[in-house]
């Protein structure tokens, strides 16, 4: 798979004549909890040549192509994801932190990690959580048989939700096995033991409800709902200059 990534990477900068600065896992694979056959989530930041962007109408942005059963790509465009930075884009700060990178352009995400914390808003990285979250508590897991995969990931945006709670000065690590430091001490026997079945398990497998765990899930939902609005923002200087000046290195 490895071969393949960087084979499709390849031919994307040859097709669309651009360059890939940065491509890194995204999902569950980055996180720490994949199942056998769960795809790679391959994200990428990419640029074009210098006279794409000399024109009065700017172009598309973002490259989106069908999802596979081994592989989901997609990327955006420099001066996009450097705007997504700069309004604290939860998403984009998990790419810059992830594990798993597949390429990069010397010295591209050292070029961003200084800026991250002038760029953070705990408030618009909470409010990404809990709409993850909303969608377990809400729709994947009301039955008596719910997706293990599904269950996995309200518990690490419900996690991630309360870091940011507790640290709001601070941006929630992407790896699970950093946040699970966070999990109450009663519920570590269940959740060991779904990740241990996760691992072996595949992407539609179903597990009884843990009734304990997902009312877990709920209050956590209601404590970050409750928060959010008095929520301290941390006041930084105007990242913008700092954010052109790596546009303009990049191009």
């Amino acid at each position: 798979m490895h071969a393949r990534i960087q084979t499709a990477l390849t031919q994307l900068e040859a097709t669309h004549r651009i360059r890939i600065l940065y491509a890194c896992e995204s999902g569950s694979r980055a996180w720490g909890f994949p199942s056998p056959d769960s795809d790679y989530d391959v994200r990428f930041i990419y640029c074009h040549p210098a006279d794409w962007y000399l024109t009065l109408d700017e172009g598309p942005d973002t490259l989106n192509f069908p999802v596979d059963e081994e592989l989901d790509l997609a990327g955006w465009e420099l001066r996009k994801a450097l705007k997504l930075l700069r309004s604290s884009n939860a998403a984009l700060f998990e790419w810059i932190q992830s594990p798993v990178v597949y390429r990069e352009a010397a010295g591209f995400r050292a070029a961003l990690q200084p800026l991250l914390p002038a760029c953070w808003n705990p408030r618009a990285s909470l409010h990404h959580y809990l709409g993850q979250l909303r969608r377990g508590v809400e729709e994947d897991l009301t039955g008596e048989q719910v997706r293990l995969k599904r269950l996995c990931y309200a518990l690490r945006s419900a996690l991630a939700a309360r870091w940011i709670q507790r640290h709001p000065d601070q941006v929630p690590p992407m790896e699970f096995a950093a946040l699970l430091k966070l999990l109450p001490l009663e519920l570590n026997e269940v959740v060991n033991g779904l990740l241990t079945q996760k691992a072996t398990a595949d992407e539609k497998t179903t597990v009884p409800r843990p009734a304990a765990l997902v009312t877990f899930l709920q209050q956590e939902y209601a404590a970050g709902q409750a928060a959010r609005a008095t929520l301290p923002v941390p006041r930084h200087p105007e990242p913008t200059p700092a954010l052109d000046a790596v546009f303009r290195a990049w191009l």
